[in-house]
């Protein structure tokens, strides 16, 4: 995209402090369906992203994949374990465990904020070769990208796909425990 140094910036920062806003939000809010949208709300950023760094096949491949498909399947696992919750605080019952994982959390921002300041960017050069007179096309790219998730990287992209089955077979499995106990304890009564 040719903009306006100015104007990508703004849209940069904007784009960024609402992944970031978002991002705290799916980790602070203790009521799971508003932070399984807060997900999808984080992935359409990370998307928005990808559209301004002109990695237009990425973008779309983020949108399809993980706001289209991880998204609603997570939205749906959530809804099929049917929590009741006892209370609509934000910051209700900080444990140890939540102290914990705060602490490992700032750690790795603070090192990945470390690391990235500390980069020199303009060392890094194109993984594509390409010379002055050819141009890489965009098809190219999208059969490059196709041949190498199924030839190099074909084992973490099936394990990612189990990984998912597992999650939705766990989340089936809760929600048919929990119906299960409330049967019975109504049936005790």
């Amino acid at each position: 995209m040719k903009l306006p140094e100015s104007f990508f910036e703004t849209i940069f920062v904007f784009i960024e402090s609402s992944l970031i806003l978002g991002s705290f939000g799916v980790v602070l809010l203790n009521d799971i369906v508003f932070s399984a949208f807060l997900l999808g709300f984080v992935f359409a950023s990370v998307s928005l992203s990808y559209f301004l760094l002109d990695a237009d096949f990425v973008a779309s491949a983020q949108i399809l994949i993980y706001v289209g498909a991880v998204n609603v399947l997570i939205v749906f696992a959530v809804m099929l374990i049917n929590r009741k919750q006892s209370d609509n605080n934000f910051f209700l019952f900080w444990t140890i465990g939540d102290g914990i994982t705060a602490v490992i959390c700032t750690s790795i921002f603070v090192f990945s904020s470390n690391v990235i300041s500390n980069t020199s960017w303009s060392n890094i050069y194109l993984v594509v070769k390409s010379d002055k007179n050819t141009k890489l096309m965009p098809i190219e790219n999208i059969r490059r990208i196709g041949s190498e998730l199924l030839t190099d990287f074909i084992v973490p992209f099936e394990l990612m796909s189990i990984i998912l089955l597992i999650a939705l077979i766990g989340a089936i499995t809760l929600a048919r425990g929990e119906q299960i106990i409330g049967k019975i304890v109504e049936n005790k009564k």
